[in-house]
């Protein structure tokens, strides 16, 4: 798989063209490196400043617990009492130990742009991009309402001061969950400023500010006017992204507690007033006012979504690399509506359907009519991504691959043993080499991979081919097989060792993960409210 020079501009969900292609950069991925001065600063700041912000951050939280608590008391979840004068104080003592906190952590001090507009203007107030969890700070600023898991109020002390600020929870432990966190934005969106305003990451999840993501629709179903929010830190050394993949989240609080100075722009952007047609169509909404704030950050927009970390962070022992196609393909499978209900039923029809062809190449109208769907633009970046040579003809097996991998990303034996049926021989039902090779790096994602040393270790008997159970024997026996025959051998894959935030492995089966992959652990401060209950795959959201 390649990502084709000639890509077509795929259309927006109103049928506008994308402003910018979607951004070669993951947006799941922060990588830091530091020069030899900076990693010197950093070793004398965590033995003198470090020690001393940690010890005052931790000192304010505990001093605006009892604050908290006592105008928390007695409150109820579903109505809003009115803001006497004595709970207007405490919210004005909490801003007050908030900012101090801040201040002690490096932020010294913060550049609003714009104005915040009143809740009666806009109940809701959208912010992006979300990048950390010092995505925080516009929280403590205005104790605006978030959207919540339902288990952070029982957290001790955390949970004190998240409840003071009325937040939306989400229960997961509820099926209706979804539907009900709706109806709540909903319900307070239009009561008239009674309640405080909600405050909301519609991008659902963390990237590295590279881009806009899809925006999730839950801030724009209630169809009232909204003030696009936009934040950014201009640091020289980014120590603030926590993403998928990268940094863990202690390792962002040392690394940021160790700048002399930290940044932090809040931008208040005109409200967005939906039109009727938005009005009824939710998600154009959203795509028009992530225009807005794209345009404003200066960032392109691209659809890859939280759905794209199950694929990237689904663990195991074959990570993919930093710089896979498949996430391009993933987002075009979600567009051009191909990723079927029941994936395990379709993926063994197209399989077998693949495998009648014996490796007959396709254009892109055979294409077309395997998939059953029209000639587009966005079919044809499709067929670009496996047009490797430019001729007009694809491997109709590679796309079931790849769309495997997709459906079931930590489920890699079984795209292993779907591909093996595919191209073995009917003789012997073996494959060879260079067909080890055209699957293994369609299952990646990328252009071209050396299997010579994995092949030669399977290939005791020395045949020239090799089976599924040759090879599901050989995983078995060596659980480290990717790092030890592949990687070595193809250092451009970019992969990158777990550090102490990961688990190891499974032992007894194979499955995909992100490249680079460090912290797995999810922002609590605005969870998503999809239809998936925080568990992707084996991947599990803390706070």
């Amino acid at each position: 798989m390649r990502l084709p020079s000639n890509r077509q501009y795929v259309m927006e969900g109103d049928g506008k063209k994308m402003d910018q292609a979607p951004p070669v950069r993951n947006p799941f991925v922060h990588v830091l490196k530091f020069t030899p001065l900076e990693k010197a600063k950093i070793a004398l700041m965590t033995v003198t400043l470090f020690p001393i912000r940690l010890l005052i951050a931790a000192f304010m939280m505990l001093l605006a617990w009892p604050f908290a608590f006592i105008a928390s008391v007695g409150r109820s979840e579903t109505t809003v009492e009115p803001q006497c004068l004595w709970r207007r104080l405490v919210d004005i003592i909490l801003r007050i130990i908030m900012r101090v906190m801040w201040f002690a952590g490096g932020f010294h001090w913060m550049t609003v742009k714009g104005r915040r507009a009143l809740p009666t203007e806009a109940p809701i107030l959208t912010l992006a991009p979300h990048s950390s969890y010092f995505d925080a700070i516009p929280v403590t600023m205005t104790m605006s309402s978030i959207v919540m898991k339902a288990e952070s109020k029982d957290i001790p002390l955390w949970g004190t001061l998240i409840k003071y600020i009325r937040p939306v929870f989400v229960s997961r432990s509820d099926q209706d969950s979804r539907k009900k966190t709706v109806e709540e934005i909903k319900r307070r969106a239009r009561s008239g400023a009674e309640w405080p305003q909600i405050m909301i990451f519609p991008e659902g999840t963390c990237t590295n500010r590279s881009c806009l993501i899809t925006f999730k629709p839950g801030a724009f179903i209630p169809a009232v006017p909204v003030q696009p929010v936009v934040i950014r830190y201009p640091n020289k050394l980014d120590s603030i992204t926590w993403t998928w993949q990268g940094p863990g989240a202690f390792q962002i609080l040392w690394l940021t507690l160790c700048q002399l100075h930290n940044e932090f722009v809040i931008e208040f952007l005109p409200i967005y007033t939906p039109s009727e047609e938005e009005k009824k169509n939710p998600a154009l909404f959203a795509i028009n006012v992530r225009r807005i704030m794209a345009k404003a950050l200066g960032v392109p927009i691209t659809d890859y979504s939280f759905e794209d970390c199950q694929l990237a962070m689904a663990e195991g022992q074959l990570r993919l690399p930093v710089d896979t196609c498949l996430l391009e393909f993933a987002k075009l499978v979600r567009r051009l509506g191909l990723k079927p209900q029941n994936s395990e039923k379709v993926l063994q029809e197209y399989g077998n359907r693949a495998r009648k062809l014996e490796g007959q190449k396709l254009g892109l109208e055979g294409f077309a009519h395997f998939l059953d769907v029209p000639v587009s633009d966005m079919l044809r970046d499709m067929f670009g991504l496996f047009d490797e040579h430019e001729d007009n003809r694809m491997d109709i097996r590679e796309y079931v691959i790849a769309l495997s991998v997709v459906c079931r990303p930590a489920k890699t034996l079984e795209t292993m043993k779907l591909a093996f049926k595919m191209f073995e021989a009917e003789e012997d039902g073996a494959i060879t080499e260079s067909e080890l090779a055209v699957i293994l790096k369609t299952a990646l994602g990328v252009s071209h991979i050396s299997v010579s040393h994995l092949f030669t270790a399977i290939d005791v008997d020395d045949t020239g081919k090799i089976t599924f159970d040759k090879f599901r024997n050989f995983v078995e026996h060596h659980q480290d097989f990717a790092d030890d025959y592949l990687y070595t051998e193809n250092t451009d894959l970019h992969s990158a060792p777990y550090n102490d935030h990961q688990t190891q492995p499974s032992l007894s089966t194979l499955k995909v993960k992100g490249a680079a992959a460090t912290s797995k652990t999810a922002n609590g401060i605005c969870p998503e409210f999809s239809d998936h209950d925080g568990t992707i795959d084996g991947l599990k959201k803390h706070n």
